[in-house]
């Protein structure tokens, strides 16, 4: 099992554990405890440059982009088998770093196995067309990858994005540079180590934990990159855009989002309730497709918010070690902060706390980072609460009048990533899903993301698709060759 240390943990530069070469480091912290649990070199510029160096020269000189498709998947799924091995200490190590219940640990480390085992299988599915054209001759494509990758995760969900990030990548032949987020790098340095011991080459995979204004600034600027897939908050995202004009890099990001729920009077209140709880506060909220938005048909509002009232009481906040417990603390301090100032944003604006929203009360919490998941009634869609990604346990009920409405309110946001649609009438479902300006959206659901299907936002929530065959397009560029019948 991993132990809680004061050991350093390094950088992995080309298969090898490294200090910064500037020799700083940093700490991460137990977000249920506010304990020190490890400390972390911390990348600067001289070591981004290694790292990409290594990434370069395995790209360029390296078998890896050229090895055969089938034996790239030999790889990634002898790396899913040692996560399944490892598989109860990378959840209890997740569980630790990023306060994860332990139940959703372990979901979404077997989520990361799932993940390297869908794209074992894609390699030899990276496939190019023959074209008839007017000249006598072959014209036909080839998908060849995209290059080096630099690749910058988030803390919400650590292993699960590292994976939703190299796996494709790996699977194209790419080399990357993965840059996890600095409060939680843990698993990802535990990941690449399982990549070298499944026959990654050297340099393939690198991870450099650090900040992103130093670590990840002196990434995206690199000019011997070729592509950039960033995940987080859409202001940081403008900035990686802005950086990937420098030398055309290709970009793909995956951004905020502020996802309605809708919820039509024709439903089974306690059943939508029951399932939609875990749509908003799971993981604390800290979820860019967090339903965080209700919008309710107006004539269930009130007893649907009673309802939602009283099913928010019963969630369980917690130790994420206890099995039982449904609601872990947030990320970290100032996450908890900036949450409550949201809140008391919100009853400025107008909106009623009608539950939540205060710390716990039992001492044993009182060291880590919790709060009492919120509900805010009295809500129109134009108050900041219910335009800005709060990122926390907060949900705002909006009360519509009609179809039409549902979908302007839905609409009316500058995101675009998720959502959901509660009815039983399934002409309105195709008309409603049709025109929600939505990326992924699960009807009588709260499910919309799958490994096997394309993953990603409209409007400012993004551009590209992660995940399923369609996440190949992001590391591969398409070549046209022609060749002519004689000379």
């Amino acid at each position: 099992m991993v132990t809680e240390t004061a050991t350093v943990r390094g950088l992995l530069i080309a298969g090898k554990q490294e200090q910064a070469a500037g020799g700083k480091t940093f700490d991460t912290v137990n977000p249920a405890t506010g304990e020190v649990i490890a400390q972390v070199a911390k990348a600067g510029r001289e070591d981004v440059d290694r790292a990409v160096r290594a990434a370069r020269q395995a790209f360029d000189e390296g078998p890896w982009p050229w090895t055969a498709a089938s034996e790239r998947g030999r790889v990634l799924l002898r790396t899913a088998a040692l996560i399944r091995e490892r598989a109860e200490e990378l959840a209890q190590l997740e569980m630790r770093n990023g306060g994860k219940t332990i139940s959703d640990a372990r979901d979404e480390v077997l989520g990361a196995a799932s993940c390297f085992e869908y794209y074992a299988g894609a390699c030899t599915r990276i496939m190019g067309e023959t074209i008839p054209v007017s000249a006598p001759g072959l014209d036909m494509t080839l998908r060849q990858p995209v290059g080096v990758c630099v690749q910058i995760v988030p803390w919400n969900f650590p292993i699960v994005m590292a994976a939703w990030k190299m796996a494709p990548a790996l699977a194209a032949g790419c080399t990357t540079i993965l840059k996890p987020a600095g409060q939680t790098p843990l698993t990802a340095l535990v990941l690449g180590e399982l990549l070298y011991q499944a026959g990654i080459p050297e340099g393939v995979v690198n991870i450099l934990p650090g900040p992103g204004s130093t670590t990840g600034d002196a990434l995206i600027h690199h000019p011997l990159i070729d592509k950039i897939a960033f995940t987080g908050s859409t202001e940081v995202g403008q900035t990686v855009m802005h950086a990937a004009a420098d030398g055309i890099k290709r970009v793909s990001l995956e951004l905020g989002g502020k996802s309605p729920s809708i919820v039509f009077g024709d439903v089974d209140i306690e059943s939508v309730v029951d399932q939609s709880v875990y749509s908003v506060f799971a993981n604390a909220g800290q979820d860019c497709c967090a339903r965080s938005r209700f919008l309710v048909d107006e004539e269930i509002v009130e007893p649907f918010t009673a309802a939602l009232v009283e099913r928010v009481r019963r969630l369980r906040v917690g130790d994420p070690a206890d099995e039982s417990t449904e609601i872990g603390p947030l990320i970290s301090s100032d996450q908890r902060e900036r949450v409550e100032g949201y809140l008391e944003l919100g009853q400025h604006e107008g909106a009623q706390l009608a539950c939540g929203g205060t710390r716990p009360q039992d001492p044993d919490l009182a060291r880590g980072f919790f709060l009492e998941p919120a509900v805010l009634t009295d809500v129109h869609n134009d108050m900041r609460v219910a335009q800005e990604e709060i990122f926390g346990p907060v949900v705002a009920v909006i009360p519509f009048r009609d179809e039409e409405e549902a979908i302007r309110l839905a609409n009316d946001s500058a995101y675009g990533l998720s959502g959901s649609l509660w009815t039983r009438d399934i002409g309105r479902a195709v008309r409603v899903m049709q025109r929600v300006r939505t990326g992924v959206l699960g009807v009588n659901s709260i499910r919309s993301v799958f490994i096997e299907a394309p993953f990603g936002g409209f409007k400012m929530s993004g551009i590209g698709r992660e995940l399923g065959m369609k996440a190949l397009d992001l590391y591969t560029e398409v070549k046209n060759v022609y060749i002519a019948c004689e000379l």
